[in-house]
């Protein structure tokens, strides 16, 4: 049933979007327009720039991919993440797990944000 709703509207908006859209009609954003917005608002300024570069790969994942995958420890074993060294020297970069899982949260809420 979702699958046969997101075919109709778009196949590249997210599961958000496209309930938004339904339920109150308002017109759904693409993954790549979220992903595009949170580039635009520059909030990664305040990381370093190794972290910067993880969170910019996973937000492209999102783009392609969707909100579940960045969810997962598992991508920073994928490509282009792997390429930031393994998961354990990845999550350093932020500080530690509690730090990178609060980023990972943070770029959640930015994703979702709508900024006027």
């Amino acid at each position: 049933m979702v699958e046969a709703l997101r075919d109709a509207v778009n196949r590249e908006v997210d599961l958000f979007d496209l309930i938004c859209h339904v339920a109150f009609d308002q017109p759904p954003l693409t993954r790549k327009e979220r992903a595009n917005n949170v580039k635009k608002r520059n909030y990664f300024t305040k990381y370093g720039e190794q972290a910067r570069k993880v969170l910019e790969a996973l937000i492209d994942k999102y783009a392609d991919e969707g909100i579940t995958n960045i969810e997962s420890m598992d991508i920073l074993k994928v490509k282009p993440l792997d390429e930031f060294g393994g998961p354990l020297e990845i999550i350093n970069q932020f500080g530690g797990k509690a730090k990178y899982m609060e980023a990972i949260k943070e770029l959640e809420y930015e994703l979702y944000n709508i900024v006027a």
